[in-house]
């Protein structure tokens, strides 16, 4: 008790008071702490005084996400906001502008990176802002964090969540919590992140007397961390004997999931492999060990085989991996090169320097509405000579030749909300998608099928040879001689002396596509991120440039804002 007399007495609370005067100064606290007590206490006078309508306190959550896990994170955390205090608000990092960041106290941010230290499409826009010389200071009263998505594999891990952060301390908003870079198995640093954010003294305090809302009683749904049992129907090679490529239609029964399993088109399956059994017997000749030895893994104890064949990444070799073993990394190692040069390691050393394997996540090539109970994905077969060695990618190996038909396979829809078609069937569709980019416009040309949309629709693909590259060639033909394919247009860059690719066939006919445009067209880009995707980007603005009277700067500016109102969107890894 204080010179104040008891907090709690009843005229305490009948008393009129403001939210800073329970607890005065000069009391034996400090300020965040005063802060939470005079929150939680005009808590309990609203609800003394029959008050049912406290409100939480506003905060919000922007994503960059280029696949669409940051933003299904997002989703997480406004969900875990709730059951701290918070009221939040989810969006895109393009929705605003850094100036639009003065009049928050509290944001949270979950940025991936992309390529060579990007930051993702809907999050582009955003950083160009706020890393111009120009941009405005920011208020020490802006409270905020950053959870960055990453692969360690790459030279610029996390480097688009890395200059978020330092960008937003150097203008001056407060770091509340520090920076936390996740790499693939990034499940458990989520968590923690989130549990250290809303522990921090500036959102303890802001929570204040805040009404909880009662956590979401877990749901018995398929996701990453529990997968599906799927089927394999089938697996067809696409291509033909003479193409350099194998590429696979691979179909999947998802009989059973109910609606857990429900996807749209645009979505992606995420798929959990097997590593070859050849590449687990190359991994135990090389470290000296039989496979039987025991070791301790997150779930529980293993079999160094059995932990090898379904847990652990057999290829990517880590700067943390290296670290593990005491050997020095190499450019362009993968994990067998490091193991060849370790001497001594024991079962429970190789297993602690390897990362988990990781689902691979495929864009969707069919419509639900036309293939019920069914998934189908388009896969390219990894092949490739490494030091001599011949390598092959797990999943699209798996999928293509070691999966038997019949045989189960773990599962799961990733959503893709950032991929979409339009809800308004009447809209003209421009869909660009080289090789196997055609996956998901195959689900859109099914979808729009199935809707009997009227919307015009051009589609925008090729590959090296129209004889044995030509993926869903019958289909694609068929929707075109029917109409429901308006405009097609083919690339093939290996059937004449002059290269030619789908970014080509683009700037020979701007003069249609700026017409398409200006009449409402949504632009879809699926395929090779660093160069296919970055050529078209490029043309495109030429095309803006030249057919609509812009000069440069207004032709980013009118990009941007077909981006912006999410009529240019792009799946590409």
């Amino acid at each position: 008790m204080t010179e104040h007399g008891p907090i709690f007495a009843d005229e305490a609370l009948n008393n009129t008071k403001t939210t800073s005067d329970f607890i005065p100064e000069g009391s034996p606290f400090d300020e965040a702490q005063r802060a939470y007590l005079n929150g939680l206490f005009s808590g309990i006078h609203a609800i003394a005084k029959g008050s049912t309508t406290i409100e939480q306190t506003p905060l919000k959550v922007y994503f960059g996400s280029q696949t669409g896990t940051a933003e299904a994170l997002s989703r997480e955390l406004r969900k875990q906001s709730a059951t701290k205090g918070f009221k939040a608000d989810l969006a895109d990092l393009n929705s605003i502008m850094p100036e639009d960041l003065a009049s928050t106290k509290h944001v949270l941010f979950i940025a991936a990176t992309c390529g060579e230290g990007d930051p993702a499409d809907n999050a582009a826009n955003f950083m160009d802002a706020l890393l111009s010389d120009d941009c405005p200071p920011l208020p020490e009263s802006l409270n905020y964090s950053v959870l960055g998505l990453g692969d360690s594999s790459y030279a610029q891990f996390n480097q688009a969540a890395k200059d978020l952060d330092a960008r937003l301390a150097e203008l001056g908003a407060t770091r509340a919590a520090d920076l936390v870079a996740c790499d693939l198995d990034y499940e458990d640093d989520f968590a923690l992140w989130c549990d250290t954010v809303f522990t921090t003294d500036a959102f303890l305090s802001a929570a204040g007397g805040a009404i909880l809302a009662e956590a979401e009683a877990p749901k018995a749904v398929f996701d990453r961390s529990h997968p599906f049992l799927g089927t394999l129907m089938q697996a067809i090679c696409l291509s033909g004997e003479t193409s350099s490529k194998r590429v696979n239609h691979i179909e999947i029964s998802l009989c059973g999931g109910g609606a857990d399993l429900d996807y749209e088109v645009g979505d992606a399956l995420g798929v959990w492999p097997l590593n070859d059994i050849a590449e687990v017997e190359a991994i135990l000749a090389a470290s000296g060990h039989t496979g039987s030895e025991i070791v301790a893994l997150k779930a529980g104890p293993s079999t160094l085989r059995q932990a090898l064949f379904t847990v652990l990444d057999l290829t990517t070799l880590t700067a943390k991996t290296a670290e593990s073993w005491g050997c020095e990394m190499q450019e362009g190692d993968h994990v067998l090169d490091a193991l060849v040069r370790t001497r001594d390691l024991t079962a429970q050393a190789l297993t602690d320097g390897l990362r988990g394997l990781q689902p691979r996540l495929y864009s969707i090539s069919s419509s639900p509405k036309k293939h019920p109970g069914e998934v189908h994905l388009t896969i390219g077969e990894v092949q490739y000579t490494h030091n001599g060695r011949d390598g092959k990618g797990v999943a699209s190996n798996y999928l293509g030749g070691r999966l038997q038909r019949g045989g189960a396979v773990g599962v799961y829809v990733h959503k893709a909300h950032h991929f979409k078609l339009p809800n308004d069937d009447g809209v003209p569709v421009i869909m660009i998608g080289p090789g196997t980019g055609i996956a998901p416009f195959r689900a859109f040309l099914e979808e729009r099928e199935a809707r009997q949309a009227k919307g015009e629709n051009w589609l925008f693909f090729g590959d090296q040879h129209q004889a044995s590259d030509y993926l869903y060639q019958d289909a694609i033909e068929t929707w075109h001689e029917g109409g429901l394919l308006t405009k097609l247009s083919l690339a093939w860059s290996r059937d004449s002396d002059r290269k030619c690719y789908v970014q080509h066939l683009i700037k020979q006919s701007g003069a249609t596509f700026y017409d398409w445009l200006e009449r409402g067209a949504v632009i879809y880009v699926c395929g090779d991120a660093l160069r296919m995707a970055a050529d078209v980007d490029v043309v495109i603005h030429d095309i803006v440039a030249e057919h609509s009277g812009l000069d440069a700067n207004g032709a980013i500016a009118y990009v941007a804002g077909l981006r912006q109102a999410n009529r240019y969107q792009r799946d590409v890894y």
